[in-house]
């Protein structure tokens, strides 16, 4: 097992909790690393775990999981965790982990998921659709799909994702969040594998020559999947091509960094929209 066998990495530090009287790992964070980077694996495929595996009428569980030792991690140690599906069975997922710090290979992890009926836990077929986009990540490919519309084209899943983010999570009136911009904005939907919106954002003008990004969200259980830099690449693109020569943006704070990550610099001081603080944030478009 090497680590490029693997496309998903969790990164994990080792915490003090995590060692035992030996002044190493105890065994058994070996599984909870595992499935930690599992949760991770989902995030990259754009799957909300709760809602997505809703959609597909059933939820996996664990029927067997072991574990090799190769080595030992001690505190403070910065562990890549890799996970890959191995194998897909009739109503099964055989997965492997593999758990390095630097290039050493210290743990194998094999878990092997049965998908069943929630409620019953009995065995069910693995879903054509999961297995479609399992296959496509484990192979490199694509696993999202993006659309361009108008509000009348995209109204129905951007709005979901809009009230779930900014009204529901951050508290944002309805009436502030839907604004008489929506009608005549561009608008950008990014669908999973199971064709449900993950991510959505709007492009505006302020002025000629100028276009303004806003309303950028992603569900809250894949966020950290690039789907949100997919989201705004796309937005970027659609100003530079319709003749504009600058982007701008109202960047929530917690977000500047994304931004920054994406070309974007900071224009004057800090200010509160909807209670919630923000800053100006400008792309130059070549």
């Amino acid at each position: 097992m090497q680590r490029d066998d693997f496309q998903s990495f969790q990164r994990i530090e080792v915490r003090w909790a995590e060692v035992d009287a030996q002044k190493i790992v105890f065994n058994a964070h070996y599984l909870m690393y595992a499935d930690v980077a599992i949760t991770r694996y989902w995030r990259q495929l754009a799957i909300p775990y709760e809602s997505g595996f809703s959609a597909l009428g059933g939820e996996l569980f664990v029927k067997k999981a072991t574990t090799t030792y190769h080595g030992s991690a001690t505190l403070g140690d910065v562990l890549d965790v890799g996970i890959r599906c191995v194998k897909q069975g009739n109503t099964s997922l055989v997965f492997e982990a593999g758990i390095f710090r630097g290039m050493q290979l210290l743990n194998s992890v094999e878990l092997v998921y049965v998908f069943a009926d929630a409620r019953a836990q009995t065995p069910k077929p693995v879903p054509q659709a999961l297995r479609d986009v399992v296959t496509a990540y484990e192979a490199g490919q694509e696993v999202v799909k993006l659309q361009s519309g108008s509000w009348n084209d995209l109204m129905r899943d951007a709005e979901r994702l809009r009230l779930a983010v900014f009204v529901q999570e951050q508290g944002v009136p309805r009436e502030i969040e839907i604004d008489e911009l929506d009608p005549v904005a561009r608008h950008v939907v990014l669908f999973n594998g199971l064709n449900q919106p993950v991510a959505t954002g709007r492009l505006v003008s302020d002025a000629p020559g100028v276009g303004r990004i806003g309303r950028m969200a992603v569900d809250r259980s894949v966020r950290g999947g690039r789907w949100g830099r997919m989201v705004l690449d796309s937005l970027v693109e659609a100003s530079r091509q319709r003749g504009d020569k600058e982007v701008v943006l109202h960047a929530q704070r917690h977000a500047e960094v994304f931004y920054l990550r994406a070309g974007f610099s900071i224009v004057g001081e800090p200010y509160e929209e909807a209670g919630i603080p923000h800053i100006t944030m400008r792309l130059a478009l070549q």
